[in-house]
């Protein structure tokens, strides 16, 4: 799945542009390295999100666009 929809399926953020624009602007990491939108997420890696002076650090536990309609929480889980 891709990151940009992740974020979205996830709930992390709120609209799929919005993260686009964030992976834009150089916001979102992968596993330490800076993400495009269209970067291909797997199971295990570890995410860094900015949001202004504040982040969020998370690893992906599922990608299952079905599972996230029903519970979003768990297709991930917060490291910090």
């Amino acid at each position: 799945m891709r990151i940009d929809k992740f974020l979205k399926v996830s709930r992390i953020i709120k609209r799929r542009t919005v993260a686009q624009e964030a992976c834009d602007g150089n916001r979102i990491e992968i596993n330490g390295k800076t993400a495009k939108p269209s970067k291909e997420i797997k199971v295990g890696d570890v995410v860094k999100v900015a949001f202004g002076d504040k982040g969020l650090t998370f690893k992906v536990v599922s990608t299952d666009e079905k599972l996230g309609n029903k519970n979003p929480t768990e297709l991930y889980e917060i490291l910090q």
